[in-house]
Protein backbone atom coordinates (compact mmCIF):
# COMPACT_ATOMS: atom_id res chain seq x y z
CA UNK A 1 0.00 0.00 0.00
CA UNK A 2 1.25 3.35 -0.74
CA UNK A 3 1.64 5.75 2.15
CA UNK A 4 0.81 8.50 0.03
CA UNK A 5 -2.93 7.88 -1.06
CA UNK A 6 -4.22 10.93 0.64
CA UNK A 7 -1.69 13.14 0.11
CA UNK A 8 -2.69 12.44 -3.65
CA UNK A 9 -6.17 12.71 -3.64
CA UNK A 10 -5.95 16.23 -1.00
CA UNK A 11 -3.96 17.76 -3.70
CA UNK A 12 -5.72 16.70 -6.68
CA UNK A 13 -8.96 18.01 -4.79
CA UNK A 14 -8.43 21.71 -5.03
CA UNK A 15 -10.72 22.11 -1.89
CA UNK A 16 -10.98 24.78 0.12
CA UNK A 17 -10.98 22.69 2.80
CA UNK A 18 -7.08 21.36 1.89
CA UNK A 19 -5.83 24.81 1.15
CA UNK A 20 -6.90 25.50 4.93
CA UNK A 21 -4.16 22.28 5.70
CA UNK A 22 -1.21 25.45 5.46
CA UNK A 23 -1.74 27.11 8.58
CA UNK A 24 -0.88 23.39 10.23
CA UNK A 25 2.27 21.92 11.45
CA UNK A 26 3.15 19.12 9.70
CA UNK A 27 1.57 15.73 11.79
CA UNK A 28 -1.80 17.87 11.56
CA UNK A 29 -1.47 18.46 8.53
CA UNK A 30 -1.12 14.86 7.48
CA UNK A 31 -4.10 13.58 9.76
CA UNK A 32 -6.36 15.72 7.98
CA UNK A 33 -5.23 14.96 4.75
CA UNK A 34 -6.17 11.40 5.82
CA UNK A 35 -9.16 12.30 7.16
CA UNK A 36 -10.10 14.91 3.99
CA UNK A 37 -9.56 12.11 1.99
CA UNK A 38 -11.98 9.76 3.63
CA UNK A 39 -14.71 12.42 3.22
CA UNK A 40 -13.90 12.98 -0.42
CA UNK A 41 -14.45 9.17 -0.96
CA UNK A 42 -17.34 8.56 0.29
CA UNK A 43 -18.96 11.58 -0.46
CA UNK A 44 -17.72 10.89 -4.12
CA UNK A 45 -19.20 7.53 -3.98
CA UNK A 46 -22.92 9.06 -3.34
CA UNK A 47 -21.97 11.07 -6.37
CA UNK A 48 -21.46 8.50 -8.69
CA UNK A 49 -25.08 8.68 -10.56
CA UNK A 50 -24.03 5.93 -13.39
CA UNK A 51 -24.21 2.84 -10.64
CA UNK A 52 -27.35 2.32 -9.17
CA UNK A 53 -28.49 3.57 -5.72
CA UNK A 54 -28.67 0.46 -4.15
CA UNK A 55 -25.25 -0.86 -5.41
CA UNK A 56 -23.84 3.12 -3.99
CA UNK A 57 -25.98 2.07 -0.87
CA UNK A 58 -23.94 -1.01 -0.26
CA UNK A 59 -20.71 0.68 -1.01
CA UNK A 60 -21.50 3.24 2.00
CA UNK A 61 -22.22 -0.02 4.13
CA UNK A 62 -18.58 -1.27 3.05
CA UNK A 63 -17.25 2.14 4.25
CA UNK A 64 -18.54 2.15 7.32
CA UNK A 65 -17.78 -1.46 8.30
CA UNK A 66 -14.36 -0.63 7.27
CA UNK A 67 -13.83 3.11 9.05
CA UNK A 68 -15.25 0.65 12.23
CA UNK A 69 -12.64 -1.32 11.64
CA UNK A 70 -9.81 1.26 11.52
CA UNK A 71 -11.61 2.94 14.96
CA UNK A 72 -10.85 -0.71 17.17
CA UNK A 73 -7.26 -1.06 15.34
CA UNK A 74 -8.65 -4.02 13.67
CA UNK A 75 -7.28 -4.09 10.40
CA UNK A 76 -9.19 -1.82 7.66
CA UNK A 77 -8.98 -2.99 4.33
CA UNK A 78 -9.55 0.29 2.44
CA UNK A 79 -5.94 2.16 1.47
CA UNK A 80 -7.49 5.06 3.10
CA UNK A 81 -8.30 3.82 6.14
CA UNK A 82 -5.80 2.20 6.43
CA UNK A 83 -3.63 5.54 6.78
CA UNK A 84 -6.23 7.11 8.76
CA UNK A 85 -6.06 4.44 10.88
CA UNK A 86 -2.91 5.60 12.79
CA UNK A 87 -4.54 9.26 13.16
CA UNK A 88 -7.77 7.91 14.56
CA UNK A 89 -5.77 6.08 17.48
CA UNK A 90 -3.43 8.92 17.70
CA UNK A 91 -5.84 11.46 17.89
CA UNK A 92 -9.12 9.23 19.63
CA UNK A 93 -11.77 9.89 16.94
CA UNK A 94 -14.51 8.35 17.33
CA UNK A 95 -16.88 6.13 15.10
CA UNK A 96 -19.51 7.75 16.25
CA UNK A 97 -19.10 10.65 13.94
CA UNK A 98 -17.54 9.02 10.95
CA UNK A 99 -20.89 6.77 11.06
CA UNK A 100 -22.92 9.98 11.40
CA UNK A 101 -20.79 11.17 8.63
CA UNK A 102 -21.71 8.69 6.46
CA UNK A 103 -25.69 8.72 7.69
CA UNK A 104 -25.04 12.68 5.65
CA UNK A 105 -24.35 11.29 2.32
CA UNK A 106 -26.65 8.47 2.25
CA UNK A 107 -29.52 11.00 2.78
CA UNK A 108 -28.05 12.31 -0.55
CA UNK A 109 -29.29 8.59 -2.23
CA UNK A 110 -32.84 8.98 -1.26
CA UNK A 111 -33.77 12.69 -0.46
CA UNK A 112 -34.03 15.37 -3.66
CA UNK A 113 -35.98 17.80 -1.41
CA UNK A 114 -35.77 19.19 1.93
CA UNK A 115 -39.14 20.67 2.68
CA UNK A 116 -38.30 22.44 6.17
CA UNK A 117 -35.21 24.52 7.61
CA UNK A 118 -35.23 22.25 10.30
CA UNK A 119 -34.36 18.80 8.46
CA UNK A 120 -31.57 20.49 6.08
CA UNK A 121 -29.74 21.52 9.10
CA UNK A 122 -29.61 17.62 9.77
CA UNK A 123 -27.97 17.05 6.25
CA UNK A 124 -25.74 20.15 7.36
CA UNK A 125 -24.78 19.04 11.04
CA UNK A 126 -24.24 15.46 9.62
CA UNK A 127 -21.97 16.19 6.11
CA UNK A 128 -20.36 19.55 7.25
CA UNK A 129 -20.81 19.85 11.37
CA UNK A 130 -19.46 16.26 11.84
CA UNK A 131 -15.99 16.76 9.67
CA UNK A 132 -15.56 20.12 11.72
CA UNK A 133 -15.61 17.85 15.03
CA UNK A 134 -13.62 15.49 13.82
CA UNK A 135 -10.95 18.49 12.55
CA UNK A 136 -10.67 19.71 15.97
CA UNK A 137 -10.09 17.06 17.59
CA UNK A 138 -6.81 16.92 15.25
CA UNK A 139 -6.38 20.42 15.77
CA UNK A 140 -6.15 19.90 19.42
CA UNK A 141 -7.97 22.51 22.07
CA UNK A 142 -8.83 22.80 25.37
CA UNK A 143 -11.87 24.43 26.02
CA UNK A 144 -15.18 22.17 25.11
CA UNK A 145 -16.62 25.54 23.85
CA UNK A 146 -14.58 24.56 20.56
CA UNK A 147 -17.02 22.18 19.61
CA UNK A 148 -20.43 24.13 19.58
CA UNK A 149 -18.14 26.45 17.51
CA UNK A 150 -16.98 23.59 14.90
CA UNK A 151 -20.80 22.78 14.83
CA UNK A 152 -21.94 25.94 13.85
CA UNK A 153 -19.19 26.94 11.47
CA UNK A 154 -19.82 23.48 10.07
CA UNK A 155 -23.53 24.82 9.23
CA UNK A 156 -22.29 28.16 7.90
CA UNK A 157 -19.53 26.77 5.51
CA UNK A 158 -22.69 24.17 3.72
CA UNK A 159 -25.12 26.80 3.63
CA UNK A 160 -22.16 28.95 1.61
CA UNK A 161 -21.83 25.69 -0.22
CA UNK A 162 -25.09 24.83 -0.73
CA UNK A 163 -25.98 28.81 -2.11
CA UNK A 164 -22.89 28.44 -5.21
CA UNK A 165 -23.63 24.86 -5.83
CA UNK A 166 -27.31 25.45 -6.54
CA UNK A 167 -26.74 25.21 -11.02
CA UNK A 168 -24.81 22.02 -10.25
CA UNK A 169 -27.28 20.22 -7.82
CA UNK A 170 -30.45 20.95 -10.07
CA UNK A 171 -28.42 19.65 -13.15
CA UNK A 172 -28.51 16.02 -10.98
CA UNK A 173 -32.40 16.77 -9.94
CA UNK A 174 -31.64 17.92 -6.63
CA UNK A 175 -32.62 21.28 -4.81
CA UNK A 176 -30.99 21.70 -1.07
CA UNK A 177 -33.03 25.00 -0.63
CA UNK A 178 -35.50 24.50 1.67
CA UNK A 179 -39.21 24.35 -0.25
CA UNK A 180 -40.92 26.59 3.08
CA UNK A 181 -38.32 29.12 2.07
CA UNK A 182 -39.32 29.11 -1.97
CA UNK A 183 -42.94 28.76 -1.22
CA UNK A 184 -42.38 32.04 1.09
CA UNK A 185 -41.06 33.61 -2.23
CA UNK A 186 -43.39 31.80 -4.77
CA UNK A 187 -40.61 29.83 -6.47
CA UNK A 188 -41.49 27.15 -8.30
CA UNK A 189 -39.18 23.92 -8.08
CA UNK A 190 -39.26 23.52 -11.87
CA UNK A 191 -37.98 26.66 -12.35
CA UNK A 192 -34.74 25.97 -10.42
CA UNK A 193 -34.32 22.40 -12.26
CA UNK A 194 -34.63 24.54 -15.43
CA UNK A 195 -32.35 26.99 -14.23
CA UNK A 196 -34.13 29.87 -14.45
CA UNK A 197 -32.92 33.18 -12.57
CA UNK A 198 -35.82 35.99 -11.50
CA UNK A 199 -36.10 37.91 -8.28
CA UNK A 200 -37.78 35.97 -6.73
CA UNK A 201 -35.19 33.21 -6.59
CA UNK A 202 -32.76 35.95 -5.49
CA UNK A 203 -35.14 36.16 -2.46
CA UNK A 204 -35.28 32.52 -1.42
CA UNK A 205 -32.00 32.06 -2.00
CA UNK A 206 -31.11 35.96 0.10
CA UNK A 207 -33.36 33.62 2.55
CA UNK A 208 -30.65 30.98 2.74
CA UNK A 209 -27.67 33.47 3.71
CA UNK A 210 -29.33 35.38 6.50
CA UNK A 211 -29.40 31.66 7.96
CA UNK A 212 -25.75 31.52 7.13
CA UNK A 213 -24.96 34.76 8.09
CA UNK A 214 -26.26 34.06 11.44
CA UNK A 215 -24.53 30.91 12.05
CA UNK A 216 -21.13 32.40 10.82
CA UNK A 217 -21.99 34.86 13.63
CA UNK A 218 -22.78 32.01 16.80
CA UNK A 219 -19.61 30.12 15.36
CA UNK A 220 -17.74 33.54 15.67
CA UNK A 221 -18.70 34.43 19.01
CA UNK A 222 -18.45 31.10 20.04
CA UNK A 223 -14.82 30.57 19.56
CA UNK A 224 -13.31 31.12 23.11
CA UNK A 225 -10.57 33.78 22.31
CA UNK A 226 -7.51 31.79 24.20
CA UNK A 227 -8.55 29.07 21.47
CA UNK A 228 -8.21 31.44 18.26
CA UNK A 229 -4.94 30.20 17.69
CA UNK A 230 -5.49 26.60 18.02
CA UNK A 231 -8.59 27.02 15.23
CA UNK A 232 -6.49 28.92 12.81
CA UNK A 233 -7.25 26.09 9.94
CA UNK A 234 -10.94 26.26 10.82
CA UNK A 235 -10.58 30.24 10.93
CA UNK A 236 -8.65 30.17 7.30
CA UNK A 237 -11.80 28.51 6.46
CA UNK A 238 -14.35 30.97 7.82
CA UNK A 239 -12.93 33.80 5.98
CA UNK A 240 -12.88 32.21 2.46
CA UNK A 241 -16.17 31.11 2.59
CA UNK A 242 -17.46 34.52 4.49
CA UNK A 243 -15.81 35.65 0.82
CA UNK A 244 -17.80 33.32 -1.04
CA UNK A 245 -20.86 34.47 0.32
CA UNK A 246 -20.62 37.71 -0.17
CA UNK A 247 -19.75 37.51 -3.60
CA UNK A 248 -22.95 35.62 -3.67
CA UNK A 249 -24.80 38.67 -2.30
CA UNK A 250 -23.43 40.75 -4.75
CA UNK A 251 -24.39 38.72 -7.73
CA UNK A 252 -27.92 38.94 -6.27
CA UNK A 253 -27.14 35.20 -6.18
CA UNK A 254 -27.78 34.78 -9.72
CA UNK A 255 -26.06 31.23 -9.32
CA UNK A 256 -26.92 30.00 -12.50
CA UNK A 257 -24.85 31.29 -15.18
CA UNK A 258 -22.33 28.69 -16.07
CA UNK A 259 -19.40 30.97 -14.73
CA UNK A 260 -19.11 29.31 -11.11
CA UNK A 261 -18.68 31.64 -8.42
CA UNK A 262 -15.09 31.26 -6.49
CA UNK A 263 -12.58 32.80 -4.41
CA UNK A 264 -9.99 33.96 -6.59
CA UNK A 265 -6.19 32.50 -6.19
CA UNK A 266 -5.03 36.17 -4.98
CA UNK A 267 -7.53 36.54 -2.93
CA UNK A 268 -7.14 33.47 -0.87
CA UNK A 269 -3.60 34.42 -0.72
CA UNK A 270 -4.16 37.22 0.64
CA UNK A 271 -6.91 35.60 3.66
CA UNK A 272 -4.22 33.23 4.30
CA UNK A 273 -1.74 35.95 5.10
CA UNK A 274 -4.58 37.86 6.97
CA UNK A 275 -5.36 34.98 9.04
CA UNK A 276 -2.15 34.13 9.22
CA UNK A 277 -1.14 37.54 10.68
CA UNK A 278 -4.13 37.72 13.04
CA UNK A 279 -3.10 34.62 14.62
CA UNK A 280 0.74 35.74 15.16
CA UNK A 281 -0.31 38.95 16.85
CA UNK A 282 -3.07 38.02 18.59
CA UNK A 283 -5.38 39.95 16.92
CA UNK A 284 -9.02 39.96 18.04
CA UNK A 285 -11.01 41.15 14.57
CA UNK A 286 -13.45 39.09 13.15
CA UNK A 287 -12.37 37.17 10.04
CA UNK A 288 -15.78 36.63 9.26
CA UNK A 289 -19.96 37.18 10.52
CA UNK A 290 -19.93 40.85 10.49
CA UNK A 291 -22.48 42.71 9.96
Amino acid sequence: MSAHVSQSITRKSASNLALAFVLLPKAKRNGMAALYAFCRQVDDLADEDSVPVEQRRQRLADWRDDIHKACDQAGPLFPVNQELAPIIARYRLPFGLFEELIRGVEMDLDIKRYESYAELELYCYRVASVVGRLSIEIFGYHNPRCRDYAVLLGKALQLTNILRDVRADAERGRIYLPLEELERCNVRPEEILQLEYSPRFGRAAAGVAERARDFYRQAREALPDEERRSMGAAELMGSVYWRLLQKLETRRFNVFDPATTRVSKPQKLFLIFRTWYRLTTGALVPNYGTP
